[in-house]
């Protein structure tokens, strides 16, 4: 049984050198098993040398040929961890992310939840196939920590990743890149998808412990900049828009980009400003009346 774990940072002793660098003992027993350390996968300060009984500290995968071999330089993820990687290329199998090494790391795509983008960065779990080769998946949620008790506060500002979608609407979340959290469906109406890194505020926390996020404005911003909006529909459609009190949340929401709610307040507070009226055909826009000149 072998002593060293691929995908992951191993301490592992020089057994025999060899012209193009060490082998390093796998623990198995056998010579045919030890591990390559290439000479040009070792990291050492100028003049050191490693010698037959030196222990050191290296990453186990497989190269491009399909072999196990070593490397001393530090890769970008080890196995289970969550970490921001760049898609550089796929094919119809999957796509590939850069870990930092001569070989990339493949990506099924029955491990893709949703279109993963060539140049873009996402958050990947490294994980170990049943082949025995790295792989990488983009259901990284479940592997996500809870933040601590008092990390975070109610109120605060921070930066969060969109790394899934549930069902319902329902986004999942990476505060930081790093901790989980939720955006429920009432709290965003913009187009958001997987892969997108948005200011968003922390509304409160679940009762395990989990940031509830919105990306909305407090109630008077939101209705200000509301208001102007419909106004500025109304101007823009000839006076009339087919929109009132009575449309769905989401036909609101595919035009407005806010709950059917805030529109509705927001349409009753020009309502009583005179600004507009309603009908089932929609919503108006009323003429101001003209100011007289001053008589002659």
């Amino acid at each position: 049984m072998s002593k060293y774990t691929i995908g992951a940072i191993n301490q592992l002793m020089v057994k025999r050198e060899a012209p193009f660098g060490v082998y390093l003992e796998a623990g198995t027993g056998s010579t045919g098993d030890d591990i390559l350390l290439p000479t040009g996968s070792m990291v050492l300060s100028d003049g050191a040398a490693l010698t037959l009984g030196d222990e050191v500290s290296v990453f186990i995968y497989r190269d491009s040929e399909d072999r196990i071999i070593a490397t001393m330089n530090p890769p970008l993820i080890t196995l289970g961890e969550v970490r921001l990687l760049e898609v550089v290329g796929g094919n119809a199998s999957g796509a590939f992310v850069s870990i930092g090494l001569e070989r990339d790391v493949f990506v099924p795509n029955k491990e893709q939840k949703y279109p993963l983008e060539k140049g873009r960065r996402y958050l990947f779990k490294l994980y170990v196939d049943k082949t025995q080769r790295l792989a990488a998946t983009v259901d990284v949620y479940g592997a996500l920590p809870l933040p601590v008790p008092g990390q975070f506060s109610t109120g605060q500002m921070v930066e969060a990743r969109i790394v899934g979608r549930q069902q319902n609407g329902a986004l999942q979340a990476a505060i930081d890149d790093q901790w989980k959290a939720v955006l429920f469906a009432s709290e965003y109406f913009e187009d958001v998808q997987p892969g997108d890194v948005l200011p968003a505020k922390i509304l409160k926390f679940l009762d395990d412990g989990k940031p509830s996020l919105t990306l909305r404005k407090d109630l008077k911003s939101e209705r200000l900049d509301l208001k102007g909006e419909i106004l500025t529909a109304l101007k823009q459609a000839g006076g009339t828009i087919p929109y009132n009190d009575r449309s769905t949340p989401d036909e609101i929401r595919a035009r407005f980009k806010t709950s059917k709610n805030y529109f509705k307040m927001a349409l009753g507070n020009l309502m009583k400003e005179g600004k507009i009226r309603q009908d089932e055909a929609g919503t108006h826009l009323l003429q101001p009346p003209v100011q007289e000149g001053p008589k002659a």
